[in-house]
């Protein structure tokens, strides 16, 4: 193989391998959202427990769709029982993860910020954002939440950069009575 030929291979295989990097670091970029547009922007705001994930396959695309027991409505009417469809999951052999949709996993009490609805499932406003994990204190008894998007570094449009800007650890009843508080400014 010649000088030149050499340095066209080598060139060519640079040039894929750059084009497989930028394939493989497309990830989700997400806008951060504060409580009060969460609030603004959301059709329900409820506390749920995971009953039940569906897996499917629509249109070439992996959705799984989990159905949840409404325990405390905060905003919007709803039933007793929804079905929330995030993009993602396991179907036989196939894994789609897409970064920042949520996974529920059956008897996990979240309290879910939601838009859509009506003839089709719900989805998660703000994906990450939009989810807040409950946990129970065996030691005192209590309940904290932990937002989802509190691990993950979220676009901030007025400084221009990424943050770690989710709630962590904070008492339920702090995080509910700012929840009213935004219900009530924002009915």
């Amino acid at each position: 193989m010649s000088y030149v030929q050499r340095r066209r291979f080598l060139w060519a295989v640079f040039l894929i391998g750059l084009v497989l990097v930028a394939i493989a670091a497309n990830a989700t970029t997400l806008v951060h959202l504060s409580l009060p547009q969460m609030v603004r922007q959301s059709t329900a705001i409820v506390r749920a427990q995971c009953e039940s994930t569906h897996v499917r396959l629509d249109r070439g695309e992996i959705w799984t769709d989990t159905t949840f027991q409404v325990l405390e409505t905060h905003k919007g009417l709803l039933s007793a029982r929804i079905v929330v469809r995030q993009p993602g999951g396991v179907l036989n052999h196939l894994h789609s993860r897409v970064d920042e949709s949520p996974v529920f996993h059956k008897g996990e009490e979240v309290i879910l910020f939601l838009w859509g609805g009506g003839t089709r499932p719900f989805s998660v406003l703000g994906w990450s954002q939009g989810t807040f994990r409950i946990h129970h204190s065996v030691v005192t008894g209590g309940e904290t939440v932990t937002q989802d998007s509190a691990s993950a570094p979220v676009f901030d449009p007025a400084t221009g950069d990424f943050a770690r800007t989710g709630l962590r650890n904070v008492p339920i009843g702090v995080f509910e009575e700012a929840l009213r508080r935004e219900i009530g400014r924002h009915p």
